[in-house]
């Protein structure tokens, strides 16, 4: 059960290790600027591999999982599928329900576990292989696969080397866990932290903040929904930026200076490069050819009235 990209490598990994009786993921969704309908990334996977299909707008009643049923399941892996799963499902396989989550848990529980992780400078980050229950990422932990969090990392690099690291502990540990080889842990409930949804607003840079924490939250936010600021009341897109070590904090937060051939913001502690943007209507562009044809640029005070 699984309907982004992310969870693409752990089908693949249990079509390699396992008999996959089914694959369960969300309905097509309406999508791009014709808002034609698109399938989800483990639908077309699914479909590639000729697997049966079931894609249930709720599972909320237990008649809605009957297709699921009719599989005689014995286990079900559940990666970042979008949808709460009640007792009835559950508790319909004879092994329950395994989740693959991107985080070390109890630490960050929750829908954005890769966005929360960079936002809060954590070191390291990881995947948890645990047996799901009714509560929100509760569940009894059987393995944890822990990575280093590189001082540039973005949630899309972060994501694409959780997703591999999931599919490989299904690969290595899927059958241990099975066969009860390997004990499932409770957690520790005292040690957890929420990771919310990523909302499209979260991509606001507050100028006001240190360097430090504005360029997480720029990493965090790549590719969606993106960090973004304004300039002339208009939308601009952070799409690379670079801490420097020039002292900007008795300077205005959020005023535009000119260090070289590039633009440094202010900020409450030292300044951030701006290596590539994007003005709202307009193409991506190097910051230092965006400067030529746009030399007001220097001296405006960028802000968040979005």
């Amino acid at each position: 059960m699984g309907t982004p990209e992310f969870a693409v490598p752990c089908l693949e990994a249990l079509i390699e290790t396992q008999k996959v009786v089914g694959v369960v993921t969300q309905p097509d969704r309406p999508a791009g600027r014709g808002r034609q309908l698109r399938p989800s990334p483990v639908k077309i996977a699914a479909l590639e591999a000729k697997l049966p299909i079931f894609q249930p707008e709720s599972l909320k009643k237990e008649i809605d999982s009957a297709q699921i049923r009719a599989w005689e399941p014995e286990l079900i892996v559940v990666v970042a599928f979008g949808q709460i799963l009640r007792p009835h499902v559950l508790d319909l396989p004879q092994h329950g329900c395994l989740n693959v989550h991107a985080s070390i848990l109890p630490r960050w529980r929750g829908a954005s576990p890769i966005q929360h992780a960079i936002l809060s400078g954590d070191a390291e980050t990881g995947v948890t292989l645990m047996k799901m229950d009714v509560g929100l990422d509760t569940g009894p932990m059987y393995v944890k696969a822990t990575i280093p969090v590189e001082g540039d990392e973005t949630a899309a690099s972060l994501h694409d080397k959780l997703a591999d690291l999931g599919a490989e502990l299904l690969r290595t540990k899927l059958d241990d866990i099975v066969n009860g080889r390997i004990a499932a842990e409770f957690q520790n409930d005292e040690l957890s932290t929420y990771a919310p949804l990523i909302k499209k607003s979260d991509g606001e840079v507050d100028w006001t903040q240190s360097c430090e924490q504005i360029d997480r939250r720029i990493r965090a936010m790549t590719p969606w929904p993106s960090a973004k600021t304004s300039w002339k009341k208009k939308p601009l897109k952070i799409i690379d930026a670079k801490p420097t070590t020039i002292d900007t904090s008795q300077k205005q937060a959020g005023l535009v200076i000119n260090v070289g051939e590039t633009a440094v913001v202010c900020t409450s502690t030292t300044g951030l490069q701006l290596n590539e943007i994007q003005l709202s209507g307009k193409k991506a562009m190097k910051t230092n050819d965006f400067l030529r044809g746009h030399s007001d640029f220097i001296g405006a005070t960028l802000g968040t009235n979005l």
